[in-house]
């Protein structure tokens, strides 16, 4: 666009050290109104002598240090409710996906395969106790000797086991066991009709699963799956 020979292009108007200076003298209480802008100053040290110490500049290192950490656990939360959000995004596509199975053995299929691969698992299976391999006749399913399931969780009135830098049980990951160095192993509320029954979730990153680590989205997905398979062998309540 052309201009007229009168007209003057509009520069951005430039502050000098005297323009702060002056409006610092006329607003007294700005930094006081702004108490976050001291973390950004660098204050002059004062010289008092042999024995006598600058607590100002102490107290204004301090606030910064305060600001810094305060900044730090902000950033944490944030990060953790994405993962949070993430993660339950993720079971809730595992629960869709189960919905879909068409039968008790492609139920069992979506879980060792589709489930593992949403959740970013190594291997995710289901044990089921009993003392003749006859009596339940699905292979895709690892079945264990009667007692098992307490065993590894460590008594009846317990439901959820973590644990971190182990080496994978064959019994529940079959020929994965080698790579399993952390795991999640869920007990499965079936049906008073059912065996023990319980749901393990392996990975290879030894710190995967460990003690201490929320549980509820991985025992609403077992919670689910419990439910489905009782439908799907039209077991009772």
């Amino acid at each position: 666009m052309k201009t007229s020979p009168g007209s003057q292009t509009a520069a951005a108007p430039s502050v000098e050290e005297k323009d702060v200076v002056a409006f610092l003298r006329d607003n007294p209480s700005f930094l006081n109104e702004h108490p976050d802008l001291l973390s950004e100053l660098d204050p002059p040290k004062r010289e008092g002598g042999n024995g006598v110490f600058d607590f100002q500049d102490a107290m204004i290192r301090r606030l910064r240090s305060r600001v810094e950490e305060t900044a730090e656990v902000a950033r944490e939360l944030i990060d953790n409710s994405r993962e949070n959000l993430n993660s339950q995004a993720r079971v809730h596509d595992c629960v869709l996906r189960l919905l879909e199975a068409k039968s008790f053995e492609q139920l069992i299929s979506l879980v060792q395969t589709d489930v593992a691969v949403i959740l970013d698992l190594d291997v995710v299976s289901l044990a089921v106790e009993t003392e003749k391999a006859t009596d339940f006749p699905l292979r895709s399913v690892n079945l264990v000797p009667p007692g098992t399931v307490d065993r590894l969780l460590g008594g009846k009135n317990q439901d959820i086991i973590l644990r971190a830098h182990i080496s994978g049980d064959p019994d529940l990951f079959d020929g994965a066991a080698p790579l399993v160095q952390s795991d999640a192993l869920v007990r499965l509320h079936i049906s008073p009709a059912s065996p023990q029954a319980l749901l393990a979730f392996g990975h290879r990153d030894p710190e995967k699963f460990h003690p201490g680590q929320a549980t509820e989205l991985i025992c609403f997905l077992s919670a689910v799956l419990a439910q489905l398979v009782r439908i799907w062998l039209d077991l009772p309540e």
